[in-house]
């Protein structure tokens, strides 16, 4: 088990560190960073084998976790294809703090996406895959649609006789209507504990951090969320 830490802590650094700093100046490189926090619940209802729902809700705080960034519901629908595969869509309505530049506020988004899933679990590790498609608009404006392909992996390890099993996950952004090839990457450490009947507590660590522009930022990011779900018990 040692070992096996050591390596991902080594692969993380190595990514990080191998991830180019954004140009601003001639000669000179300059980051921005910001520490967030990510707070959440969710309401999962299993309809049977193959379909589930889930409604979700969330707050997202920047500058330091001491002002709002944006809080969104989210609706979406899950089916599974065999044991492994699944494919779910999405739809999100956003309120969006804009604190940046002359025009600032609360703007109005909505979000949808659509994904292709995988998982599978070999002895003691399990596996997963996502590629997801997402489109993106302000109401009331005339910008076009943000539209957004992000591919994410994730491995965990079942530990025995331990209750808060990890996962690390990678995920790249790439925007369609951009020149770069990757926008932005993810790195997330996570694990969740199970409540049984009172549902599932998770929480993570995250570094994302922009690949493009002239002072590309960095964000370090605590995440809380809270999950119940609901079964269908008619057969």
């Amino acid at each position: 088990m040692k070992t096996i830490y050591k390596i991902a802590a080594c692969l993380l650094l190595t990514l990080i560190l191998a991830i180019p700093e954004g140009k601003a100046q001639e000669g000179e490189y300059y980051t921005t960073s910001d520490f967030e926090l990510w707070t959440g619940a969710r309401l999962k209802y299993k309809i049977n084998k193959l379909w589930s729902m889930n409604l979700e809700h969330e707050y997202r705080f920047k500058d330091d976790a001491s002002v709002m960034d944006q809080n969104f519901t989210e609706l979406g629908v899950k089916r599974n294809i065999g044991d492994q595969f699944s494919i779910a869509v999405g739809g999100r309505y956003i309120r969006n703090n804009d604190t940046n530049g002359n025009n600032q506020g609360i703007e109005n988004h909505f979000r949808w996406n659509a994904d292709l899933g995988y998982k599978t679990d070999i002895e003691r590790f399990t596996f997963s895959s996502r590629f997801r498609y997402q489109q993106k608009n302000e109401f009331s404006s005339e910008n076009p649609d943000v539209k957004t392909i992000r591919l994410k992996a994730a491995l965990g390890y079942n530990i025995k006789k331990w209750k808060l099993d990890p996962e690390f996950a990678t995920e790249i952004f790439n925007e369609t209507n951009s020149t770069d090839y990757f926008d932005k990457i993810r790195f997330t450490l996570s694990t969740s504990y199970n409540l049984k009947k009172y549902g599932e507590i998770s929480g993570f660590y995250r570094l994302e951090k922009e690949l493009v522009g002239a002072y590309p930022k960095t964000s370090n990011i605590i995440g809380i969320r809270y999950q119940y779900t609901i079964k269908n018990k008619k057969k």
